[in-house]
Formats: C-alpha cells, structure tokens, sequence
C-alpha cells in the first residue's frame, strides 16, 4: 500500500502541467514582448523610458527626466522612444480592449482604477502591482501584466528592454488587480 501510494506520488510529479492559454491581453503583450509590430510601433525590442508610453494616445513615446532617479546618468529618457511600466500597461490595455481604459498617469493612478483580487484567482492579463494599496493610501512604483505560473511582462527599469521576469523578482508586491470590465 506504501509503495502504491509513493508510485502514484511520483509519477504526479512526472505529468505536465496543462499550459496557461494566453487570452487577447497576454497575446498582445507577449507580442510586444518578441518585438513584433504593433500600432504605434514599426517592431523590435522596446526600450524602457522613464514616463515613455503616456503621450495622449497610449504607446511608445519619448519620456520625461522629471522625477526620474534612475541609475544611468544623465537621464536618457527625452532621447529615448519607448514604454516605462504604466505605459507598457497602458498600451497592452488599449490595444486589447479599443480604448484607452486605463487612462494617463502612473501606477497609482491606474490601480485606483481596478479592482484588487485575491492571488488565488489571478489569471493572465491581471496587472500586478508593487509598493502598498491601502484603503486611505496608494504608493505604488510598478506594474506588470500577469502571463501566469509566477511570470509577468514588464517594463522594468533604464537600461532594459520589455521582458518577462517572475512575479517574485521584485519584493514588495501590493496585489493583483483586474480591470472589471471583461474581454
């Protein structure tokens, strides 16, 4: 009985998992992603710019040096075309859904926007925010699009492409959240 039950434990472990089926908003991000052309965009890798992707349409766009505190110096932001965090969210969002539901700003201004949902249920094309989401107070600092199995695609910093990373790279995760509009 022992050895029935250590058998089948076993070979549990040896069947692969089902894969995660991306849905419209994690196919348009793993297409950013591998570089593909996308409206506003001719194709290639995506650099990362500081306030990038936050003109009045959602997409690429030089960014800004203000409030900027990044490690390369000086900020090359206002010679950079590409997507910070939010505007890599941003444009993900609007391409998949028409419209440009997020909205300008940063990532405090589109978590106040969502609807924060339990781990548990997360599913690909949630955001995953970073920093605290209280009740009274919002001080977030990133965002990016959940793919699923612990993985998101994300603008990470200066100096980087769009790129997919675990969840668990950055420390203070505040959540998933969920536009509640569904596709």
């Amino acid at each position: 009985m022992l050895l029935g039950t250590f058998l089948l434990l076993s070979a549990s472990t040896w069947i692969p998992t089902r894969p995660v089926t991306p849905n419209r908003i994690t196919a348009i991000a793993y297409a950013i992603e591998a570089g593909q052309h996308q409206p506003g965009w001719r194709g290639g890798a995506i650099p990362y710019s500081w306030g990038g992707g936050h003109d009045d349409d959602p997409g690429p766009s030089f960014g800004t040096c203000q409030g900027y505190r990044g490690s390369i110096k000086p900020c090359p932001a206002t010679r950079t075309r590409g997507l910070d965090c939010s505007g890599l969210a941003r444009w993900v969002y609007h391409l998949a859904y028409g419209r440009d539901v997020l909205g300008p700003g940063n990532t405090d201004d589109h978590v106040r926007r969502l609807k924060k949902i339990p781990a548990a249920v997360a599913r690909p094309g949630d955001l995953v925010f970073y920093g605290k989401v209280g009740k009274r107070k919002v001080r977030t600092h990133h965002v990016g699009i959940y793919v699923g199995r612990g993985k998101m695609i994300n603008a990470r910093r200066t100096g980087t492409e769009v790129r997919i990373d675990r969840v668990a790279a950055i420390d203070d995760l505040a959540g998933y959240f969920r536009y509640a509009r569904s596709l």
